[in-house]
Parts: C-alpha cells; structure tokens; sequence
C-alpha cells in the first residue's frame, strides 16, 4: 500500500526539523572582544560601524533596514591605539577608537575594509581628504549638498576623493523611505518642521554598509570588561 503521509515526505521530514530544532541552533551569537584586541586587527581605511542609542539615531537604523545608525573611517594608527575619523554632533573630528565605540549600545561594532588592498599612498589620501573634512558643523537635515557634515556623507566623499570608490548610495528621501515602507513618516515630518524634503539626496550609514565594495573584518561586540587571553 502506497504511504501518501506527510511523515513519509523527505522534503516535509527536513521541514519539520528545521521548525522544531532549537532556536539556539539557528543562530550564531556575536564575539565579544576586548578593545585592545579589535585595535589589533585595525587598518587604515578600514570603516567603523556603530550604533548610537538616542531617539532620532535609533530611527535611522531602524528606518533604513539596519542596526547601525553612524560610521566613521580609521585614519591613523596611533600609539593610542586606531584614530576614527567622524562627522559628529557638533562638528567633525577625529576620535580615539575606544572612544568612539564607548558611545556604541552594548559595544556593539562592525569593522569593514575594502576589497581590494590600499597602497600607503591610499592611505595617505585617506587622512588628507579626511582632515579636509574636520571642523565642519553636523547636517541634521542629512542633505548631502549642504555646506555642513554628516557621519556618512564624511566617510562616502573620503572614500570617493582619495580611492575614486563610491561606497555608499545616493538616494533621495522619497526612494529611501519608499525602499523600507515601515518608516516612521510621522517622525521625520516633525523632524522637517512638518513637511518632509521628498527630493532631498542623501546617503546612510545602512548603504555604505551594503556596500560591494566592502567585505567585514570584526562584526560583535568590543569593550574594556573583556578579559584578553
């Protein structure tokens, strides 16, 4: 007698597997390292993700399909440990690594390099076009033609200037918000004084970290309660 049942299935069998195995197995947890130890692994170049946890950040990560919501771009390899280059509240600056994750949730951080590898003249126009960039004050409007600075803008026009590498997409509001339909519209139309720039061109930290031009290096968490071993 032929067994029609859906046990009998080997295609079902792997479905009902995979629905009850344990939620622990379909996940991998993120490492948790101490700082000195991500300082270590550091580049020139390399592009730093973080999550900062205030209200208008916190919907920009969630509002562009991502949990980072700033980024900046390591310019220096100090005695200190890794300078971070970053455009900030309220002015651009170049930030010891440390601190610049101190200011991350939980320490949370992903490191990411270019695919291909930079030569110390590369590396050099990194710092110089960043260093052009500093003193700036922060864009709360995220307008990528301003006269001001946001975290993005910084590191997409550095990486553009000084390797010709666009990483990182130009995209006006009304694509972005119409590419993650769950945004809080509301939100942002108070935070343009109720009217939201649809036209206005910009480029997020969520795009640069999509970017195929960047493969990750550290993704997890890094702080000083870590032991090193």
């Amino acid at each position: 007698m032929k067994n029609n049942s859906l046990a009998a299935s080997p295609i079902a069998a792997c479905m009902l597997a995979f629905m009850f195995a344990p939620i622990q197995a379909l996940s991998t947890p993120l490492p948790r390292v101490n700082v000195g130890q991500l300082e270590q692994q550091l580049q020139v170049g390399d592009i730093i993700f973080i999550h900062v946890d205030v209200l208008p950040f916190r919907k920009i990560a969630r509002d562009t399909g991502s949990w980072t919501n700033h980024v900046g771009i390591v310019v220096e390899l100090s005695d200190k440990g890794p300078l971070v280059a970053e455009s900030t509240f309220p002015f651009s600056k170049i930030t010891p690594l440390s601190t610049f994750i101190a200011r991350s949730k939980e320490g949370r951080v992903e490191a990411m390099r270019l695919n291909t590898k930079l030569t110390p003249e590369q590396r050099d126009n990194i710092k110089t076009a960043s260093l052009k960039r500093l003193g700036k004050f922060y864009d709360t409007g995220f307008d990528l033609h301003s006269s001001r600075q946001f975290c993005s803008r910084f590191v997409y026009e550095v990486a553009n200037e000084a390797l010709g590498i666009k990483v990182g997409e130009i995209e006006s509001l009304r694509t972005l918000f119409a590419n993650n339909p769950k945004a809080d519209l509301l939100f942002w139309k108070i935070w343009y004084f109720g009217r939201i720039p649809w036209e206005r061109e910009t480029v997020t930290p969520a795009s640069i970290q999509y970017s195929p031009h960047l493969r990750t290096t550290f993704d997890g968490y890094a702080d000083n309660n870590v032991a090193t071993r």
